[in-house]
């Protein structure tokens, strides 16, 4: 089992849980919570096949993530579990921004990876806008879905982290080699994520 994979199922069920629990704040029914979760899951691999031009893209092609990401968001769904959430809004402010940061920086980092592995001559900005994209798509679907401004736009350092984790993961590649910089990349994305959520870090807004 390849670090690339078990990265992938890390993420997919990170943002599945992410996009149920908007799901079920939201009070959708059961299709709802499946689909939000599976489209927050898949969302970013699909917006990274088409950049890439790999077609059908390979959440289609190699339905086991848009599977896995159902059933974890049945699992959200259940009547135990949206109790313990509707109760408690720490409880659920808390498992979000992790499931967000998790999915956010391993997602950017598989990115970076796939289109390093499928463009001949990739270059750094190629490598970190896909990498950001696929960061980045599972969570502007899950907002659009959900009626909410995507995060993206207004959120704390969301974007920014993913392309800083994209960076040094692309840097520490280019020094040490490639599974040490994922988990270095991923990580820094989780973290930037979490402290900038934390400390209400933000770029400048509109007036």
């Amino acid at each position: 089992m390849n670090l690339l994979f078990v990265l992938e199922v890390i993420g997919t069920i990170a943002f599945a849980i992410s996009g149920a629990l908007v799901a079920v704040e939201k009070k959708m029914d059961l299709f709802g919570v499946a689909m939000l979760g599976m489209t927050t899951a898949v969302g970013g691999g699909i917006f990274r096949d088409l950049v890439l031009g790999v077609t059908p893209p390979s959440a289609l092609q190699n339905p086991v993530y848009a599977v896995i990401s159902i059933l974890v968001s049945l699992v959200i769904f259940l009547p135990s579990i949206r109790s313990l959430l509707r109760s408690n809004q720490r409880i659920y402010d808390i498992i979000m921004l992790i499931m967000d940061s998790i999915g956010l920086g391993v997602f950017t980092v598989v990115g970076v990876q796939a289109a390093n592995s499928l463009t001949e001559g990739c270059n750094v900005f190629l490598a970190a806008f896909v990498g950001v994209i696929t960061g980045v798509g599972g969570g502007i679907v899950r907002d659009l879905f959900a009626g909410d401004t995507p995060k993206i736009l207004i959120k704390h350092f969301y974007a920014c982290a993913s392309l800083i984790g994209a960076l040094v993961y692309i840097a520490w590649w280019m020094v040490i080699g490639n599974e040490h910089g994922m988990i270095v990349g991923a990580v820094v994305t989780m973290v930037l994520r979490m402290l900038a959520a934390h400390y209400r870090w933000g770029l400048p807004k509109a007036k």
